[in-house]
């Protein structure tokens, strides 16, 4: 029998959740994803040293102030392992805007049309970039206008199923919905006990979008992410896509048992009536639901320090 790996690749699209390239050459994901806490650890790399400097000498080249020069420098980064990583992977490659625009939906659009305009100075085309952007109300609906004029986005930091349903309804071509960081709270703020995937309410989460998603026709792509075990990984088999980090995709090879598809379209059943959600319905339901409300505060502002210091790391080279 073959390894897991091989297995899910069969029914799902595997995609590397890292940016270090050796990683993403032996495990031959479909596509790569990227954001700032993995461009920080691809940023010490000796591999990106080059890089990093040559993104440096090029923002600083262009003048502004010493802000305006730490942003460019980092999106100069953030392209270039992209681009790398897109000689490699035959897919796409998912480019995170800053994170501290995650309220900002003008900002937001402005940073993801740069970004693709780097792209396509370096010869990549747009049909290769997914722009993430967090899912709050600014970034789903900057990512809706995104999706209007040819740039297709990445909605992340995805917990309740309000933003599930918003995504969809704004047309965005993918979603992020975070398995493991789920699992993280239930544990640190119930007794919640958890003997198998099917227990987990990360995976739960996933199931329940990934039905509702094809009982009423939406195309929006669902790809579980921030996997904490093999476990969550093989009760999603068949999902869209999975987004896997390197440990794991290793795991996952060494791994010769079977591996049954547990997600499948024809088999999706949603018990959640089709529903278009205002602003003030979506703000109200994350509200409501304080895992969703405090994962998603957090993942931004880790996010954000992780950008943070990466600008530190690229001010003392």
């Amino acid at each position: 029998m073959t390894d897991k790996l091989s297995q899910l690749k069969t029914m799902t699209d595997v995609v590397a959740d890292t940016g270090d390239i050796e990683a993403i050459r032996r495990f031959t994901p479909l596509d790569a994803t990227t954001n700032p806490s993995l461009l920080l650890k691809a940023a010490a790399l000796p591999h990106y040293q080059d890089i990093l400097r040559a993104a440096k000498a090029r923002a600083s080249s262009e003048g502004g102030s010493d802000r305006e020069q730490l942003a460019a420098c980092c999106d100069y980064f953030a392209v270039a392992v992209g681009t790398e990583i897109l000689s490699i992977v035959p897919g796409r490659v998912s480019t995170e805007v800053d994170a501290r625009l995650s309220f900002d939906r003008t900002g937001t659009m402005e940073r993801a049309k740069r970004l693709i305009g780097l792209y396509e100075e370096a010869g990549i085309a747009r049909e290769r970039i997914l722009i993430k952007t967090a899912s709050t109300w600014e970034g789903i609906s900057a990512a809706q206008q995104l999706e209007q004029e040819g740039i297709q986005c990445n909605l992340t930091l995805l917990f309740g199923f309000p933003q599930a349903q918003a995504c969809a309804d704004a047309g965005v071509f993918l979603i992020s919905p975070f398995v493991g960081r789920i699992l993280d709270w239930y544990k640190a703020n119930t007794d919640l006990q958890v003997n198998s995937g099917d227990d987990d309410p990360g995976v739960q989460s996933v199931k329940r979008i990934y039905d509702y998603y094809k009982q009423h026709g939406y195309t929006t792509v669902v790809m579980g992410a921030s996997f904490r075990n093999c476990g969550e990984i093989e009760a999603l088999a068949g999902c869209d896509r999975l987004t896997i980090s390197p440990a794991l995709l290793e795991e996952l090879a060494s791994d010769k048992g079977a591996l049954p598809r547990r997600l499948a379209p024809d088999k999706a059943g949603s018990d959640d009536d089709k529903t278009l959600l205002t602003e003030e319905d979506f703000r109200l339901a994350i509200n409501e639901d304080a895992m969703a409300t405090e994962k998603l505060a957090e993942g931004i502002r880790n996010f954000i320090a992780d950008q943070r210091r990466l600008e530190t790391l690229v001010s003392e080279l």
